[in-house]
């Protein structure tokens, strides 16, 4: 079964532009109520020309009619955002994948802290709607340069728990990672789970931080945008291992676009790490991992070829 075999319609509608950041929701072109979805899951955006990218779904799980996403403007696009926010207007027809989930809420937790950096906001309002519906304990800190997202975080059912870290003036007081966390334990106990969602630095901050308060490593949770960069290291070769065909991969060359050089098509989507569509499997050789979308057991076997590299002078996949 293929991948487009369960494509869906849609259209879109609400569409709004907030500075950079373009806000709108997808409807079922039929009508029909959208497939049931969890906070943290994530949809395929199939855009012009064969380009596909993911995005979280920042609505509310339990409305069916619509899903609704936030693209920010990125300078540094691969050309995801910028065709969004060109294409992306209200009435226009699109397709998208099912919802798919690889940054689940565990919604027995004793508590909850979500925290959001920039448009890393997005997975965690879904987790706060439903975490609010189910009367659960949380509190979600929002930490931006630019926080576009503040006056539809206050407009919200649960604005009581949201906390608002505006980075846009220099004298404004900075998130202090450690304290919130610190704090969060102090008044709910050690049972906390914490998501985090946003630039690499507040990511670290927030692992760092879990470690120096006793949390378990299995309670603090993250969801990257993207894989650590392809440079770095000594170029290698890979032997793709039904077609016979072997590539030299250049030091800031991805596996992936070695492969395309020889003819040899590796099907790829976010081109981030992050989606697992250029997943395959290791036959002989160390992968050096850059995705974060495989767990540490699937990492054994199986690799990302669209950012990760090889610690061995030759690698062999199943290709």
């Amino acid at each position: 079964m293929t991948r487009q075999s369960h494509l869906l319609n849609v259209l879109v509608d609400a569409c709004q532009l907030r500075g950079s950041v373009l806000c709108f929701d997808l409807k079922a072109s039929n009508g029909a109520d959208l497939p049931v979805w969890e906070a943290g899951a994530h949809i395929d955006l199939y855009l012009e020309e064969g380009l596909i990218r993911q995005y979280s779904l920042c609505g509310n799980p339990a409305d069916r009619k619509r899903y609704s996403l936030a693209v920010l403007l990125d300078p540094k696009s691969r050309g995801g955002s910028v065709a969004v926010h060109r294409l992306v207007r209200d009435g226009v027809q699109l397709q998208i994948s099912l919802p798919r989930n690889l940054f689940p809420l565990d919604c027995d937790a004793e508590s909850s802290l979500l925290i959001g950096g920039g448009i890393g906001v997005t997975p965690m309002i879904a987790m706060a709607y439903e975490l609010y519906d189910k009367a659960q304990n949380f509190a979600l800190h929002y930490v931006a340069r630019d926080p576009v997202f503040a006056p539809v975080l206050q407009a919200l059912p649960f604005a009581a728990h949201v906390v608002i870290h505006d980075h846009s003036q220099a004298e404004r007081p900075r998130f202090n990672v450690q304290n919130t966390l610190a704090q969060w334990i102090d008044q709910n106990g050690s049972g906390v789970h914490v998501y985090v969602c946003g630039p690499e630095g507040l990511m670290q901050a927030v692992a760092q931080a879990g470690r120096a308060c006793g949390l378990p490593e299995e309670h603090v949770h993250q969801e990257a945008f993207s894989a650590q960069p392809v440079e770095g290291g000594a170029g290698f070769e890979v032997l793709a291992a039904k077609s016979g065909v072997r590539v030299q991969v250049a030091e800031d060359e991805t596996i992936a676009a070695a492969f395309a050089r020889s003819g040899v098509r590796v099907p790829v989507s976010c081109e981030q790490g992050i989606c697992g569509t250029c997943v395959v499997s290791v036959l002989e050789g160390e992968p050096d991992h850059r995705d974060e979308y495989l767990t540490d057991e699937e990492k054994t076997d199986q690799i990302a070829l669209c950012c990760s590299r090889s610690k061995t002078p030759l690698l062999v996949v199943d290709l």
